[in-house]
């Protein structure tokens, strides 16, 4: 299957799982950004804005990843929590 169908299906599937655990959902928001747009861009949300902040750390902590290895990497987790 093509890398970017297999993305697809792989975030099709998730939504398909019962509700999963906030480190969990931190990590496949990290890699579902780094696979769509790249590197994190933008500031970092202030320390009130504690859920903005911790999706933009998940983000961030890909940096220098590259968009299609982080595709598979979403693939392979997402096939790891049974999706």
């Amino acid at each position: 299957m093509e890398l970017d169908a297999a993305f697809q299906d792989a975030q099709d599937r998730l939504q398909l799982l019962p509700k999963q655990g906030d480190a969990t959902l931190l990590k496949l928001y990290g890699l579902y950004k780094q696979a769509s747009f790249g590197d994190a861009t933008g500031k970092r949300p202030g320390m009130m804005d504690f859920r903005g902040r911790a999706k933009f750390d998940a983000w961030a902590a890909r940096k220098g990843m590259s968009q299609d290895d982080a595709k598979h990497a979403y693939v392979e987790y997402a096939e790891e929590l049974g999706a």
